[in-house]
């Protein structure tokens, strides 16, 4: 090849890297306030159908199952079709659940309702993987800072759908719906447009595209890489993340519901923390790039205690205090996601790479169920402040593990 086709090759793969950025972007505003309707009124939506607090963490472990199922899926129809087919059709399945979710809640339904919470994870599992779409046309160097991007493009999207939960809510009831239904009317339209989006402009598709090109990557020679990403740490790192954040998460609209605080003031805590958790995104990606993978995880261990202390210390009536510690929970999520996340795409080669990252994905939504499982139960039995503090003490074991990575990493290179 002349060092005019290598030119031209290199100008064609970064224009193309902005068309996908731009179009995966949109596609995440879209998907974004599909995200925020689970998060916000599906515990409370349980706990009104079920009658009880203990099994109120049942939407989140059964969206989340639903997610780690999906994200196998995309990722091995992204392996074979390309990051266009398996993204649509995880958006198409997760507009499919939220249709149920307002179905079943219509006729009181609760197997119909469970089901369909199952579905519906596929709004979010896809809503994570389009992350890796961001990073398939880049050399190591910027792949915190392309993956990183994606993130920060759910911020609209998340942050709007909390907030809209009361007007959704009016509106649903106007037709004759529940309430809490009403933000699922809103996620079943934001996951269609956002699988629409997809489908029709994520063309060239960037990940086959990427196998066409002269494979510009050397595993672990990017300077952030050696500071001692893996695999092994880089799921480790999302896995225990995504654990603590669904737990604490989870309960915090049920606590606050238990000291009459309304929708409005829920909406608004979960709102900054969907901001925390997508918005500081370009700092992270600039941090992972410039710092190191494993700085960057060890950081979230961290700040996943202060949150937890947070949590636990802040009275109960006090909304800005929960906002604070639920803003901290979704900083240190984002963190370990970025970190983790820039580890797996640095360790794993092109032509194996979109199934591993599902296969990673599928263990970090299962983190995810357990999580959300095990909040409604530890709520009931030991109450919100042994949930926070718990969780926090877990995140810490982040550090150990990437820490005994970057030395091995560092024995391999010596």
């Amino acid at each position: 090849m002349t060092t005019g086709d290598m030119t031209t090759g290199r100008v064609n793969r970064e224009a193309l890297h902005r068309r996908t950025l731009v179009v995966v972007m949109i596609s995440q505003v879209l998907s974004g306030a599909g995200l925020g309707a689970g998060v916000t009124v599906g515990a409370l939506l349980a706990e009104d159908m079920l009658d009880t607090t203990s099994l109120s963490g049942l939407p989140s472990a059964l969206f989340t199952a639903g997610s780690a199922a999906t994200a196998l899926a995309v990722g091995r129809i992204s392996q074979q079709l390309g990051r266009r087919a398996g993204l649509t059709a995880g958006y198409a399945a997760g507009a499919l659940g939220g249709a149920g979710v307002v179905l079943a809640a219509t006729l009181g339904n609760i197997p119909l309702l469970l089901l369909s919470l199952l579905v519906y994870g596929a709004g979010t599992a896809t809503n994570l993987q389009a992350r890796y779409a961001g990073a398939d046309l880049v050399e190591p160097a910027r792949r915190g800072r392309a993956i990183s991007s994606v993130l920060v493009a759910v911020t609209l999207g998340a942050v709007a759908g909390p907030n809209l939960v009361a007007p959704t809510g009016t509106l649903a009831e106007s037709w004759g719906i529940p309430a809490l239904a009403g933000p699922f009317l809103m996620a079943t339209l934001a996951y269609a447009l956002a699988g629409l989006v997809l489908f029709v402009f994520l063309r060239p598709d960037p990940l086959l595209v990427s196998r066409t090109l002269p494979d510009i990557e050397t595993p672990g020679t990017a300077p952030a890489t050696r500071a001692g990403g893996s695999v092994a740490a880089g799921a480790v790192t999302m896995v225990l993340t995504q654990l603590v954040m669904v737990a604490v998460m989870t309960m915090t609209p049920v606590h606050m519901q238990a000291h009459h605080h309304d929708l409005h003031a829920t909406g608004l805590v979960i709102a900054v923390h969907i901001a925390a958790m997508y918005l500081p995104s370009p700092i992270t990606g600039i941090l992972v790039d410039r710092v190191g993978r494993v700085p960057v995880a060890v950081a979230s261990g961290v700040t996943l205690l202060v949150a937890g202390v947070v949590s636990a210390v802040a009275p109960a009536g006090s909304v800005p205090l929960l906002a604070v510690a639920l803003a901290l929970l979704g900083l240190g999520w984002n963190l370990g996601l970025v970190a983790g996340t820039t580890m797996i795409t640095d360790a794993v080669p092109l032509h194996s790479r979109a199934r591993t990252q599902g296969a990673v994905d599928l263990c970090v939504a299962l983190a995810g169920a357990g999580g959300g499982i095990a909040s409604g139960v530890v709520m009931a039995a030991a109450g919100y402040a042994a949930l926070s503090i718990g969780g926090g003490v877990l995140a810490l074991a982040v550090i150990p593990f990437v820490a005994a990575s970057a030395r091995r990493a560092a024995r391999v290179t010596a």
